[in-house]
């Protein structure tokens, strides 16, 4: 049966938010506009000011420049509570009675970013009732955007799943048939983290390969382009089972559903949740490729 059956994903419409074209353009150029930025400092390593925050993760004078260029703009565009990365959390007393608000990473792989691979994202988000239903991840060093737009609050009334190179759509997004691959003893394509691996994830795999007709193909790559790979049918699922924060995964979950695939938590088999706890903590997570495939069967044989 089908994971779709055996999860819930909610869409709750508030009335007052509709994303057309217009507000679709301004967040693509408010996202590379921050890219921007971002590429300015990553050019100039000698601007860098690395610094550590209390929680052990650096930061970087690229993440406070895109921060500040998001919040500004988006306190211009929709008017909205935001949560960002490199900003003080709201009380979770205060963020409970949230119906709607921005969610972003201003820089999400910073350590990407450090290391110079390339692979670091921008990321916002729009969350409602607790769902992302919009997400925006833009890739600096491509000048490549993914967008991701739940029907319930597009204008055109249909889901949106785009990808955008320099601020002009190249194509639309969309998962790949899994049983399709199965049958054809193709390789089920499994990206992994490029710094936060773990035996847990390697057990894994070792217990789904057995239900493959072929060897799994590993990939790897930072930040939330895995989310993106996955959407653009480059990969099919990626395994979480070490930290990550909301604003790690929002956008690129957006993305992700808009394309046809899911983010489930691991324990539950529901949709990974934003902004039901006092923390911003993820569980661990299961990003998977075409719902219409039987990935309940795959992941509960893995994970008995």
């Amino acid at each position: 049966m089908p994971i779709t059956h055996n999860i819930t994903i909610g869409k709750i419409a508030i009335d007052q938010i509709i994303i057309d074209q217009h507000i679709i353009a301004k967040l693509i150029d408010i996202a590379r506009t921050a890219g921007d930025a971002i590429l300015a400092i990553y050019n100039a390593p000698e601007k860098i000011n690395l610094q550590i925050k209390s929680d052990q993760s650096p930061i970087t004078a690229a993440d406070m420049a895109a921060h500040h260029i998001i919040v500004q703009a988006l306190a211009s565009l929709l008017p909205l509570p935001i949560i960002s990365e490199e900003a003080t959390l709201p009380d979770f007393v205060e963020r409970k009675t949230w119906q709607a608000y921005w969610l972003i990473d201003p820089l999400d792989g910073t350590k990407e970013f450090i290391g110079r691979t390339g692979e670091f994202t921008v990321n916002i988000a729009l969350v409602q009732n607790g769902v992302p239903v919009l997400g925006v991840v833009h890739v600096p060093t491509t000048d490549e955007t993914y967008i991701g737009v739940d029907k319930y609050i597009s204008s055109e009334h249909k889901i949106q799943a785009e990808k955008y190179r320099s601020g002009k759509k190249i194509s639309n997004l969309k998962t790949r048939d899994l049983n399709a691959r199965f049958a054809a003893q193709q390789s089920l394509d499994v990206l992994a983290s490029a710094r936060h691996g773990s035996d847990e994830t390697a057990v894994l795999l070792q217990e789904i390969a057995q239900y493959w007709p072929v060897p799994l193909q590993i990939l790897t790559a930072g930040s939330s382009l895995k989310f993106c790979w996955i959407a653009e049918g480059r990969a099919d699922f990626y395994p979480r089972l070490a930290p990550t924060c909301e604003w790690d995964t929002a956008a690129a979950q957006a993305v992700l559903v808009a394309a046809g695939g899911a983010v489930i938590n691991t324990k539950t088999l529901m949709p990974l949740l934003c902004n039901d706890s006092e923390s911003l903590v993820n569980p661990s997570f299961f990003a998977v490729g075409d719902v219409g495939f039987n990935w309940a069967l795959l992941l509960s044989n893995a994970c008995h």
